[in-house]
């Protein structure tokens, strides 16, 4: 009877520990889609982890407000976005050697995890027009976006300051070293609020990350501020005819966190480390043009299993895409977000 006893309690321990309930938060549409094919699939091939993918706004509010009501677990922020939720104490805070190793942390590039976050690919936005409105000559750099003479018809322009800050001084002649340097002055935002004005009456404004490329497609829009891979999706698996003008590429990291309130954070770092493989970093940039952030990553993207389209070729930091890019700067959003906001806002006439 004692040896029974001992044979059933050797067998419990060697059970496989139950697997967890896990919510994973990212932003819906094309890049969703590889994600869940990509890094979600495999991850619950591999753990047997039950995933439940949620679609939010991307804000540091929205996770505040919503995280810990409906179970957020592992959130999929832009870096300056992660900054302030991590100042804010929103975030689980890593240890990221208890996660990679040495020579895995000095993989990534341009920088690696912090604290808070662990980069996951790099994205662009992007300036992208519709071909069809625009037969004889074609829009080729920034500049061409606020001039409405030359290249008529409707700018689809996030309502945001984001990015089109940048493009307005980058359309004065700013240099894109001294871009973010002159944002932080009164008279850099003036001077591109200024610039702003001469397309106003041109402009129709999105929120969902999706609107810019249907804007294109269905043409509603002439030109469209937008990411890269968004109208990557749009042209080459609807067959849209949209192309993306490289110049003034504004390229930006995207993080994995995890929330602060998390019920499931050992499952939640695990999954963080699977997706930060490079296997996994590869896989998704073989299906959506968003590049990885670990060097050893790029040699394994291969041709989109759906088109044949050499993926390499349209990533955002791509050699040959030339022309003017600017690296944003994520402590410079993180740190200027109230004031963006409220300049914007005072430019709409949304303050009276």
């Amino acid at each position: 009877m004692r040896l029974c006893n001992v044979l059933l309690l050797c067998s419990l321990f060697a059970l496989p520990a139950a697997a967890e309930d896990l919510t994973i938060v990212s932003w819906g549409g094309a890049y969703e889609a590889a994600q869940r094919e990509a890094v979600i699939a495999p991850f619950v091939e591999e753990t047997g982890h039950d995933v439940t993918v949620d679609v939010y706004d991307g804000t540091w509010t929205a996770l505040a407000e919503h995280g810990a009501d409906q179970g957020w677990d592992v959130i999929d922020m832009l870096d300056d976005q992660a900054r302030v939720a991590c100042g804010r104490g929103l975030l689980l805070e890593l240890d990221p050697r208890s996660l990679f190793t040495s020579d895995a942390l000095a993989d990534f590039t341009p920088s690696g995890p912090t604290r808070c976050s662990v980069p996951q690919n790099a994205y662009a936005r992007v300036m992208a027009f519709d071909d069809r409105a625009f037969p004889g000559i074609k829009p080729t750099s920034i500049e061409d976006f606020f001039d409405t003479e030359r290249f008529p018809g409707p700018r689809a322009v996030q309502r945001s300051p984001d990015g089109i800050l940048e493009w307005a001084l980058l359309a004065e002649g700013v240099p894109p070293e001294q871009v973010y340097g002159l944002l932080s002055t009164d008279r850099g935002l003036k001077l591109a609020f200024r610039r702003l004005d001469s397309i106003r009456d041109d402009i129709i404004w999105w929120q969902d990350p999706a609107e810019p490329a249907a804007m294109l497609a269905d043409g509603r829009a002439a030109m469209a501020a937008g990411f890269n891979g968004r109208f990557f999706d749009m042209a080459h698996h609807r067959g849209a005819p949209i192309d993306i003008v490289w110049d003034g590429r504004i390229i930006g990291i995207e993080v994995w966190v995890i929330a602060a309130s998390s019920d499931a954070p050992e499952a939640a770092r695990a999954f963080v480390a699977h997706a930060s493989r490079p296997a996994s970093m590869a896989r998704l940039a073989t299906r959506i043009p968003y590049g990885p952030t670990r060097r050893s990553a790029f040699d394994r993207i291969a041709l989109n299993p759906a088109t044949g389209a050499p993926m390499r070729s349209y990533l955002p930091n791509a050699p040959q895409h030339g022309g003017r890019s600017l690296l944003q700067d994520s402590t410079w959003y993180a740190n200027t977000e109230d004031l963006r906001l409220r300049r914007f806002r005072a430019w709409l006439n949304e303050d009276g």
